[in-house]
């Protein structure tokens, strides 16, 4: 019986070799969005010469066979658990990139159930009721540049963040003319700022129209902000908590995946 399976394994693994070295599966792996299986060492080998094809080391790469983003290579998978490898996972040392950056980028990798409450906390849906949404928020622009430079990673992020905040100042000029009810404002905003951000920040883009929702609803400042969120979710981070709390980093914050999105038609792969 058990020479069956090993025949059949080798069987498999020689009719659907890797597509890089062409040979039989070896450590069988898969990049996460598009689940094309390769050997480990290849793709690995293979996003490191892609990324020394640019100027700024992408934590994101096309697939060589479809093209598709995938931000991490899937392996050791044994039917109940498996290891993560993320593209360039190392990226984000330079002066610009803050702890309060990598504490922005984790939060991004919740699961949205999670922030639930926070719509409670922040009475999101007043903010709408009440049309809080027309005061202007001191805040955001600040709070915009550090998040998109988190999902982007990248400094200079001025021309995105003046193209929403343009959109959002838009919408209060425009109180008078569109859909009346709090709902439909509410899913005018979203759908007007997810249009704006959406060739910037791709696969994030519902989930920081969101996150935008939630800052703005808040009515705090960057600071008052960051500590409720940080103890609704039980972290610590250095850098950006009250100074008892300095030094100290939750467990239950999750790894950063550093990614960087980028809109290059090829990986250097024809």
């Amino acid at each position: 019986m058990a020479e069956e399976e090993d025949e059949h394994s080798t069987s498999s693994s020689s009719s659907n070799p890797c597509p890089i070295c062409l040979g039989p599966l070896l450590q069988e792996s898969y990049l996460d969005q598009c689940f094309h299986k390769f050997c480990y060492n290849c793709i690995v080998h293979w996003t490191k010469v892609v990324a020394n094809k640019h100027s700024c080391p992408p934590s994101s790469v096309k697939c060589p066979l479809c093209k598709t983003e995938n931000f991490s290579i899937i392996h050791r998978y044994d039917g109940t658990s498996f290891e993560r490898h993320y593209i360039n996972q190392d990226f984000g040392n330079s002066a610009f990139f803050s702890e309060a950056h990598k504490y922005r980028l984790q939060c991004y990798y919740i699961e949205p159930v999670t922030l639930k409450s926070l719509d409670d906390k922040f009475i999101v849906s007043q903010y709408w009721k009440a049309r809080k949404y027309l005061q202007p928020n001191q805040w955001l622009q600040t709070w915009l540049r550090r998040e998109i430079q988190a999902l982007i990673q990248e400094e200079d992020v001025e021309i995105i963040v003046h193209h929403i905040l343009g959109v959002i100042d838009s919408f209060r000029r425009n109180d008078q003319k569109t859909p009346t009810t709090p709902e439909t404002k509410q899913e005018h905003f979203k759908a007007l700022v997810s249009q704006a951000a959406t060739p910037f920040l791709i696969g994030r883009t519902d989930r920081f129209v969101n996150e935008v929702e939630l800052f703005l609803a808040s009515g705090l400042n960057i600071e008052a902000y960051d500590k409720v969120y940080m103890q609704h979710l039980g972290w610590k981070v250095s850098g950006i908590t009250t100074e008892d709390e300095e030094g100290e980093v939750s467990g239950n914050a999750p790894s950063v995946p550093y990614l960087f999105l980028f809109d290059e038609d090829s990986d250097g792969i024809e």
